[in-house]
């Protein structure tokens, strides 16, 4: 039995991430938010805020759109295995790894 995806683990390790179709030019996880979480984890406590924990940013032709969402919103995401998305009240979010080329030549 595999274990239950966070959309949170994986947006900690994303290098991109695709909003409703859009490409995020600009995404930040609030540290200090996640940091309260792993202490109250680590004491075995619960852990629950409205604060907001993501913000997103994209270009959608001349219109820079913005959201935010609570570490409470992130945290009941759901996961979409059929296309490895996530989502996250009315919007549909995917997390990327950059891939880097080897500059090294063999």
């Amino acid at each position: 039995m595999s274990e239950q995806p966070y959309l949170l683990d994986q947006l900690e390790s994303a290098d991109m991430l695709e909003i409703d179709g859009l490409h995020a030019f600009d995404f930040q996880l609030d540290d200090a938010l996640l940091d309260q979480a792993d202490v109250a984890a680590e004491a075995d406590e619960s852990f629950a805020s409205e604060a907001t924990v993501l913000h997103i940013e994209a270009q959608d032709g001349r219109e820079r759109k913005r959201w935010q969402f609570s570490y409470n919103a992130v945290m009941e995401a759901e996961y979409q295995s059929a296309d490895d998305s996530w989502t996250l009240g009315e919007h549909r979010l995917r997390c990327f790894d950059a891939t880097a080329a080897d500059s090294e030549d063999d």
